[in-house]
């Protein structure tokens, strides 16, 4: 064997190591960015009280309080009024991307009606269209009295304090 052909073969085995090394690179480059933009991707939340499939047609009119305890479990507040109302609070948000913020998609609010005797008077399930939005935990109000009018600079201007 020449020495031509030997520096040949070392050349050979030395472009297949490359060659396998570069295959090497790209799948971690590409298993790198797959790995970075699954954790981008957007989550769902679900806050609050989980509505079992078929529990609201467990529950008909003229059931007894502790049927629907049976039934929906413990409500997420109890109000008593005219008889007795269970609230069952829920909520579900999504974000689009991991770093933003969150967008409320549905929310809902089961109300059970009971009453004098305890039994079920009316069944009320309320969705995101049926009210406003609020900060439960802040426990603020937004309130009319700091915003100003279109007229309030023009005032402001003519007074001489």
């Amino acid at each position: 064997m020449t020495i031509t052909n030997q520096t040949s073969l070392r050349a050979d085995k030395r472009r297949g190591l490359h060659a396998r090394w570069r295959g090497w690179r790209m799948l971690a480059a590409v298993t790198l960015i797959g790995a970075a933009l699954a954790g981008c991707t957007g989550e769902q939340f679900q806050k609050g009280y989980i509505l079992p499939p078929g529990a609201l047609e467990q529950i008909p009119i003229g059931a007894s309080q502790d049927q629907v305890l049976i039934v929906m479990g413990t409500p997420s507040t109890v109000a008593t009024l005219d008889g007795e109302v269970f609230y069952y609070i829920s909520q579900r948000s999504e974000r689009m991307v991991a770093f933003m913020n969150q967008k409320v998609v549905d929310q809902r609010v089961i109300a059970v009606y009971f009453d004098k005797n305890r039994r079920v008077r009316r069944l009320a399930n309320y969705g995101l269209q049926d009210g406003r939005i609020f900060d439960f935990i802040s426990r603020t109000t937004a309130t009319s009295g700091q915003e100003m009018s279109y007229l309030a600079p023009l005032f402001k201007l003519l007074s001489f304090n």
